[in-house]
């Protein structure tokens, strides 16, 4: 990795801090400060950081540890911590499993939309894909007040989808209740911002800086 590469990542993560910080204000806030209601989600009975269910971006024979984030694609504190997360992923992907669960945060217009696009694009074993795609293309749709739907329909056609197949599963029930599923195992963890890591089901105070974050990987792979 580059020096300006590391700079870049080191910035990114350091701005996520704050970014992650406020976002939990949001969730706590009275509604009228969220600009829209509170996540009307009951958190889940048994809630888990992972379940058979949750999508892996990396899946190796061996996984030594597994991380989980419960992000919200339209968080501008995961943007700034999805280029690290990426660089982590290329470094220990055949190490560690990374998982990533939806947990869009009131306030954001586009933010549980942006969910049933990427478990859509999943239906069609593209969420990985589209993972990308909402992240890397974040700055363009994001803190927007209107829907981005035609944005998003845009991408599923980038990535080749079958666009009926995609229109259908962006509006079906299941794909909606498949986000709140995710949205009720973190309230029931107690995730109260995004992002949320977890490692090997505990929950971790967010490192302020990529090496920190490599140097926590480094610990827990050293036991």
């Amino acid at each position: 990795m580059t020096k300006l590469k590391k700079q870049l990542i080191v910035a990114a993560v350091l701005l996520a801090g704050f970014a992650a910080a406020f976002g939990s204000y949001l969730l706590l806030a009275p509604d009228d400060k969220r600009g829209g209601g509170g996540l009307d989600v009951q958190p889940a009975a048994e809630a888990l950081p992972v379940r058979d269910s949750s999508h892996r971006l990396s899946d190796p024979a061996k996984s030594e540890l597994t991380i989980v984030e419960f992000l919200d694609f339209e968080c501008e504190a995961c943007g700034a911590y999805y280029p690290a997360v990426e660089q982590l992923r290329e470094e220990y992907g055949d190490r560690v499993t990374f998982v990533a669960r939806y947990f869009p945060m009131p306030g954001h217009r586009n933010g549980e939309l942006a969910a049933r696009t990427a478990e859509a694009a999943a239906r069609q074993g593209r969420f990985e894909a589209m993972y990308n795609k909402l992240f890397t293309t974040q700055k363009e749709w994001g803190e927007s007040q209107e829907s981005k739907k035609d944005v998003f329909r845009g991408y599923a056609r980038e990535l080749g989808l079958d666009m009926g197949k995609f229109d259908a599963a962006l509006a079906d029930p299941k794909v909606a209740g498949r986000v709140r599923e995710d949205q009720r195992d973190g309230i029931g963890l107690g995730v109260q911002g995004t992002p949320t890591f977890f490692f090997d089901g505990t929950r971790i105070q967010n490192p302020s800086t990529y090496k920190g974050f490599k140097a926590l990987i480094e610990d827990r792979l050293a036991d």
